[in-house]
């Protein structure tokens, strides 16, 4: 069937064939959808040996949330633009291997909305539980897909956008030793955060030190940055999130590190500057004047070239021994001890 018309995805093509015989396309899937469907596609370019550090970026895992897609697509735009003349980014791949996922929930895109066409939510979707911790409603539920935050059918399959990214990150990100992702999502309060797991428990990770450890460097490295760096267990708790599924994956296996990241960009900055905004199902989650949406990317291209590079110099600035345990005390007296601060 022919393709519902997708800017989005029409912008994708375009990027791979700038990107030419360095990157390879992987058609993960289809979306049915009336008068037509559409692809689920991934992009990679580096290196594919497992001894080598990894790292994916991902994005439309809401359909609302476009602006994620375009941070992910913009930073992917800029990189292919420098392939044709950065020496120092040709180094670099050769030691990384990097992922785009930019458009996981095209059918949501498409629609305008959360969920995908079945009317499940994908952060939602994942077979794990947060039990009776999970916030009302929010967390996640199972009474109907025609209401928020529906997770699917219980014990059913997850959604076939949902297997595609995580059949995705097991192949390109778990195969390695060493490897970090970036989920960009709009939506969440009045300043920009980066979660990172668990989102069902309030329990801290198994690799704690080594999250703090890229706080850390991060800190050193952008040391005006906005970001709050936390454990989204701060905010609220939630049913069925893929990257705590996939980082649950990730321990299981042998010499797997895996570090999953969530940008949550703090949606109400633009409704508070615009607020007009709100009268717009859109305008509640995406920039809508453009020098605002300009300036978001500018913003964020940036982190996420940070992530880039910390992702290639992993075995530089993880930490081991007494600093692994030094770096463990810091970020449970950070995050989870009474009075921790953000």
């Amino acid at each position: 069937m022919p393709a519902p018309a997708l800017p989005e995805l029409a912008e994708l093509e375009h990027l791979l064939q700038q990107g030419g015989a360095l990157l390879q396309r992987h058609h993960l899937g289809d979306v049915v959808l009336p008068g037509g469907s559409l692809p689920v596609l991934a992009l990679t370019l580096g290196n594919p040996d497992p001894a080598v550090p990894a790292v994916g970026f991902f994005g439309g895992v809401h359909g609302l949330e476009r602006i994620g897609a375009e941070v992910v697509m913009a930073f992917l735009a800029s990189l292919i633009s420098r392939l044709k003349w950065d020496s120092s980014l040709h180094r670099m791949l050769e030691s990384l291997r990097v992922v785009f996922l930019p458009l996981v929930n095209p059918g949501g895109i498409w629609r305008g909305t959360r969920a995908n066409p079945q009317g499940v939510d994908l952060m939602r979707n994942a077979p794990v539980d947060a039990g009776a911790g999970a916030s009302p409603w929010v967390g996640g539920q199972r009474l109907s897909a025609k209401l928020p935050w529906y997770r699917g059918i219980e014990a059913g399959p997850m959604e076939a956008e949902s297997q595609a990214l995580c059949g995705l990150v097991e192949r390109e990100l778990l195969s390695h030793g060493q490897s970090l992702a970036v989920d960009c999502h709009s939506g969440f309060g009045l300043v920009d955060r980066i979660w990172f797991p668990y989102a069902h428990s309030a329990r801290p990770i198994p690799h704690l030190a080594e999250m703090h450890a890229l706080s850390q460097i991060l800190d050193q490295t952008h040391a005006q940055h906005r970001y709050v760096f936390e454990p989204q267990s701060r905010q609220y708790l939630t049913h069925g999130d893929l990257w705590d599924h996939l980082y649950l994956q990730a321990c299981s296996r042998p010499a797997c590190l895996h570090l999953p990241l969530t940008l949550e960009m703090g949606s109400w900055l633009w409704i508070r500057k615009n607020p007009r905004q709100l009268f717009s199902r859109h305008g509640m989650f995406n920039p809508l004047v453009s020098h605002r949406q300009q300036r978001v990317l500018r913003r964020h291209i940036a982190w996420l070239d940070f992530i880039l590079r910390a992702a290639a110099g992993m075995p530089r600035w993880l930490p081991s021994g007494p600093q692994r345990l030094w770096h463990e005390e810091q970020a449970l007296n950070r995050w989870y001890r009474r009075g921790a601060r953000a």
